[in-house]
């Protein structure tokens, strides 16, 4: 239900993700259209929780370290 609001009502769709302590899921969901942005944590019971919301992302582009080069 919450994947279908952020897709349908909100034009977002998953970016990244990551895992979390104790076996949870991070998921960063963004609108290339309108920049609007989600942060969600998913259990391992399937419980999502809705963490943080914005506007404006913008993704960054990797910056060469010295051992880069």
């Amino acid at each position: 239900m919450v994947l279908a609001q952020l897709s349908g009502r909100y034009g977002e769709q998953v970016r990244g993700m990551g895992l979390a302590p104790n076996n949870r899921i991070m998921e960063v969901f963004v609108s290339e259209e309108t920049g609007s942005w989600t942060i969600t944590v998913t259990s391992a019971d399937g419980t999502m929780c809705l963490m943080a919301a914005g506007q404006h992302f913008e993704a960054m582009i990797p910056v060469a370290t010295g051992e880069d080069l």
